[in-house]
């Protein structure tokens, strides 16, 4: 038998995953609602979940899903209004105590990150267990880890145990641990190509394991070599820390692909007033706004355009982004949706400009 040691020397790879972290923050600050199905997002008839707490997710509900299509599977769901500035708030608490970590952090979102634990000494249980109650003797929350030695494998680990797990994935384990698991848990596989590879009797990745790279690469592109390369436990990326920050956005992966451009306006709609509060509160313009859809079939499309002035007005960016949107939609299934600003500048600038032209 491997000593601990050798079986933990390239486990590098870290995932940190709040649970329902918008819910649980508004279960803090409602402790009445604990134990109740609640969701956060738009009151009004048009609105959509941004997030379900675990109770309201057991009569199916899900973030993107209509409210009134909510109020229909759990007549008792009660809406919480979002409340992004809170929630950005929390989450630089959080980002401040994983610093305590390491400094190699790549933030994926305002809940979920990588940490590169290379210069770690402790048992990876122990660095895990050590996150997760200093996350929770600060701020009250529980998060999910997963460690791994690569992203792909850390990532599907944090999400293993659900609420509040550990899960750790060593290169003795793979290929066995991923063999029973369905192929919708593997990067790269969408709801069409999941379609696809379940009328040819494909199933879990054991199923997969069948298919040589040729037929995957021939059939899917480059996302077949990926899976290819996935199933098996191979993921070259690496851990990238913010360094300067050139852009500010919101992007989401839905529980479930959307095919309507009802539903996406709406969603993009929210990103445009969260995104238009996200620069106000830094006190940052922007002049160029990119909207990015990512299909069932993991093909990322992105549409832009520069402006030609600053701005941080909500009618502004919503106006375009719905523009952008309708521009770029072809009837297809989406998987994420987001909404990036960039060309950014101090609106303190523009301040001292606008001054300036009055002395």
């Amino acid at each position: 038998m491997k000593s601990l040691e050798k079986l933990e020397k390239d486990l590098n790879f870290c995932h940190v995953d709040m649970d329902a972290f918008y819910a649980s923050l508004e279960m803090q600050r409602h402790p009445h609602l604990k134990g109740q199905p609640m969701v956060v997002g738009g009151k009004s008839k048009k609105g959509i979940i941004t997030t379900a707490n675990y109770e309201a997710r057991k009569f199916g509900l899900h973030s993107a899903m209509p409210i009134f299509m909510a109020k229909s599977l759990c007549p008792q769901v009660i809406v919480i209004p979002t409340d992004m500035d809170y929630y950005r708030r929390k989450s630089r608490e959080i980002f401040h105590i994983l610093e305590g970590f390491t400094d190699n952090i790549e933030k994926v979102s305002v809940d979920e990150a990588y940490l590169d634990i290379s210069n770690i000494a402790d048992s990876r249980e122990l660095i895990a267990l050590n996150i997760q109650e200093e996350v929770f003797k600060q701020t009250g929350l529980t998060l999910s880890v997963g460690i791994s030695y690569n992203k792909f494998l850390a990532k599907l680990a944090s999400d293993w145990h659900k609420p509040s797990g550990i899960k750790i994935i060593n290169r003795q384990m793979v290929p066995d641990i991923l063999l029973s698991l369905d192929i919708s848990k593997v990067h790269g596989i969408g709801q069409k190509t999941e379609n696809r590879l379940n009328k040819i009797g494909i199933y879990t990745v054991k199923d997969l394991y069948q298919l040589d790279r040729s037929y995957l690469r021939d059939n899917f592109g480059k996302s077949g070599s990926e899976i290819y390369d996935r199933i098996r436990g191979l993921d070259d990326r690496k851990i990238e820390a913010d360094i300067e920050r050139k852009s500010i956005g919101i992007e989401r992966t839905l529980d479930k692909n959307i095919h309507s451009i009802e539903e996406l306006l709406k969603i993009i709609n929210y990103f445009a007033r969260d995104l238009s509060n996200d620069l106000k509160s830094k006190n940052v313009l922007a002049k160029r706004f990119t909207v990015k859809l990512k299909r069932a079939d993991f093909q990322v499309r992105t549409k832009s355009y520069t402006l030609a002035e600053y701005t941080d007005s909500l009618k502004t960016i919503e106006d375009l982004a719905k523009t952008l949107l309708l521009g770029m939609y072809n009837n297809e299934e989406i998987r994420l949706v987001g909404l990036t600003a960039f060309d950014l500048q101090d609106n303190s600038i523009k301040q001292e400009n606008f001054f300036e032209i009055l002395k």
